[in-house]
């Protein structure tokens, strides 16, 4: 017993004496390498594992994830990234590139569109997309109603309206599509671009119905996963995607959180990787980290206080006048932006085609204010609820203070304001019901075009969707439409100069600011091009 321990000691100090020199050979090995100018060593360093998941901050959350029901940037922040459209914009811009339509093809009298569609493409349900799909969608679409698809109303309202502008969507093969048109609308491939026009599996939409707001099935980089309302959205990479090697994430979780102090600190603390809504203060902060940087959406917005000219007394234009005087914008933008906004005196931002700069703007001059409320039959003043908005947005980053400088501003020239808020989904509802005497709102472009700002937001058409003022004006109408028909620019330009004249003259709405929207993020995002309709393709952002 004794004698075999013994012989175990033995060979375990044998062992232990040549695993020592064994060390010390590769120890002097590595340092002669090491010391060798331009040598390598056999041995791998261990790299840290990249990362593969974003975490995305914003200040509201969807309100719905079928894109078609809404006209809501926070839906289509997140519907951008599980459905495909036919056509894309440009990385920055809103050039058409291919998306599920590879080619297309518009006939000389422009009542006619061709699109072939890209082969091999399934729906998140493995479903085939094709142009039977293609068809579905559109079906859907034109035969509701503004309530139901609002963004429809794009194409001149639904089928059997006088202006209704697709005849017939027809499949003329598996992969050829053909859009044939009442009447030729300008802008209409670039509507297709847009964000709620993304297609959905028919199957899907025949299974879930009305829920598919809650199941959305597309063919996008992304599928979806969970929804936990007010919280987080989660999506997971989509591995058959038709673009080879993409997406790069393999999983994107949108998390709501409405303060924008509050989304920094999120981020400040690592629970979020990329974040919008920056405060125009909090810049040097996040300047000054070297773990952060800084992106810029080009501006394509505006922020605006409208009025709901079914009601009185907003439904006298001296008023609506009166009031547009009473607004300090330059003191609003040093107090909220930070600099990084303009003055708005058109629906139009200056950066698109058309804008009328020659309108001289409302003047800040409560003289006049006062002048114009007596002339209108208030000398006194009167009453009125001011709706403030409850989420930041690009255009209003902090909408309850900034209607409490309208509140106070208008104080001067007699018009009691209270104030007044709700949630989001609700807030979106009532105003275009037309429920609010005021309301704060504001539009990023979806397209690029002139007509997505002036004929989206103030025809009579849009009455019921996005025009929520209820803003109606025959002529203003007759110039808009015209100005969908003709295709040269030059001419279509001159009507929305006219087209904003009418606008500035009738004051539907008090038009604030054009903003330069910032997000922050973490320093090793790479890819990610922020892009100014708001809505940003995720599929190429990855982690260094």
């Amino acid at each position: 017993m004794f004698k075999r321990k013994g012989v175990i000691l033995s060979l375990l100090f044998l062992l232990l004496l040549s695993t020592a020199l064994v060390g010390c050979s590769g120890g002097s090995k590595e340092g002669n390498e090491s010391s060798n100018e331009g040598g390598n060593s056999k041995e791998e360093t261990p790299t840290a594992e990249v990362q593969n998941e974003l975490v995305f901050g914003r200040g509201g959350d969807s309100v719905t994830l079928d894109p078609i029901t809404t006209t809501e940037g926070e839906t289509f922040k997140v519907t951008k990234n599980i459905f495909d459209t036919l056509l894309n914009y440009g990385d920055q811009d809103t050039t058409l590139q291919p998306g599920l339509a590879t080619e297309w093809t518009p006939s000389e009298d422009g009542l006619q569109y061709t699109l072939k569609l890209r082969e091999g493409v399934k729906f998140h349900d493995g479903t085939d997309f094709n142009a039977e799909a293609v068809v579905a969608n559109f079906e859907r679409w034109m035969n509701g109603d503004a309530e139901q698809f609002p963004y429809y109303t794009m194409f001149g309202g639904f089928k059997g309206d006088e202006g209704h502008v697709i005849k017939e969507v027809k499949a003329v093969d598996e992969l050829t599509v053909q859009f044939t048109l009442n009447r030729p609308q300008a802008p209409f491939l670039k509507n297709l671009a847009m964000s709620p026009f993304a297609i959905a599996s028919p199957a899907a939409i025949e299974k879930y119905g009305d829920d598919l707001s809650k199941n959305p099935v597309g063919t996008g980089p992304f599928k979806f996963v969970e929804w936990k309302e007010n919280d987080r959205i989660v999506l997971e990479k989509n591995p058959d995607y038709w673009m080879e090697g993409y997406p790069k994430l393999e999983k994107v979780i949108f998390r709501s959180i409405p303060e924008n102090s509050a989304r920094l600190n999120a981020l400040l603390a690592g629970e979020i990787d990329l974040m919008d809504g920056v405060n125009p203060s909090d810049l040097d902060q996040i300047k000054g980290n070297p773990d952060l940087q800084t992106f810029e959406r080009p501006s394509m917005n505006i922020g605006y206080l409208g009025f709901t000219v079914t009601r009185e007394p907003f439904d006298n234009k001296l008023v609506r006048q009166a009031l547009n005087h009473a607004i300090d914008k330059e003191g609003i933008i040093a107090a909220f932006y930070g600099g990084l906004a303009e003055p708005a005196k058109n629906p139009l931002p200056p950066a698109l085609e058309g804008y009328n700069d020659e309108i001289d703007p409302y003047p800040y001059d409560l003289k006049k204010a006062k002048e114009l409320l007596a002339e209108a039959g208030y000398p006194d003043g009167f009453e009125m609820e001011l709706w403030a908005m409850p989420v930041p947005r690009p255009y209003m980053p902090d909408g309850m203070k900034v209607a409490e400088v309208l509140q106070s501003s208008f104080a001067e020239i007699g018009v009691k304001a209270e104030i007044k808020s709700v949630d989001w989904g609700t807030y979106l509802e009532q105003a275009a019901k037309g429920d609010f005497d005021a309301f704060m709102l504001g539009w990023t472009g979806d397209n690029g075009d002139p007509d997505n700002f002036i004929y989206t937001l103030l025809d009579k058409d849009a009455i019921g969707s996005n025009n929520y003022s209820r803003y109606s004006n025959d002529e203003l109408h007759d110039i808009l439409i015209e100005a969908q028909t003709i295709t040269d620019q030059a001419e279509r330009n001159a009507l929305y100069k006219k087209a904003q004249e009418i606008i500035h003259e009738d004051a539907p709405w008090a038009p604030l600011v054009h903003s330069t929207p910032l997000l922050a993020g973490k320093k090793n995002i790479t890819n990610f091009l922020p892009h100014p309709t708001g809505s940003d393709h995720l599929t190429k952002v990855e982690f260094k």
